[in-house]
């Protein structure tokens, strides 16, 4: 289901996977996405992804933004920015400009941040990896509980 924000060529669109909804394949849209039910595949959205405390994907994620309330399992790559809400569950590798930890969260996995696109030009220190990351972290990290 899709609605209309603005103009139906513009790519404004918000489209819903309902809670108790399955869906197998791949998910592509130029608009917005929410889910609320389970999808396994690749999912691509050019806006917002939103995963409802239902919600859950197993598979590969690349968005421009990410609020996530419930569960991914899968590399996760966002442009911009990710939120990971109380109520979420992330166990897979993640590459995001920013991301934001509610307490209560669970994430479990590699994540690098920053804009990889751009180059650091300083001179690392002997002995240090010849391509620095801005942020890189590598492990568990939760709020006060793990699910």
């Amino acid at each position: 289901m899709a609605f209309k924000m603005k103009d139906s060529d513009s790519g404004n669109e918000l489209n819903f996977i309902g809670a108790g909804t399955y869906l197998e394949g791949n998910i592509e849209t130029k608009g917005s996405l929410r889910i609320d039910g389970k999808v396994k595949g690749i999912v691509k959205s050019g806006d917002t992804l939103t995963v409802g405390s239902s919600g859950e994907i197993v598979g590969e994620v690349h968005v421009k933004n990410a609020i996530v309330g419930g569960r991914i399992e899968g590399n996760v790559h966002i442009e911009q920015k990710l939120v990971l809400e109380s109520t979420s569950s992330l166990s897979g590798n993640l590459r995001a400009s920013k991301l934001i930890i509610d307490e209560g969260a669970y994430f479990s996995g590699k994540s690098q941040m920053g804009n990889t696109a751009q180059k650091i030009k300083e001179t690392p220190p002997k002995g240090a990896d010849e391509n620095p990351k801005l942020f890189s972290s590598e492990g568990v990290a939760s709020g006060a509980s793990q699910k």
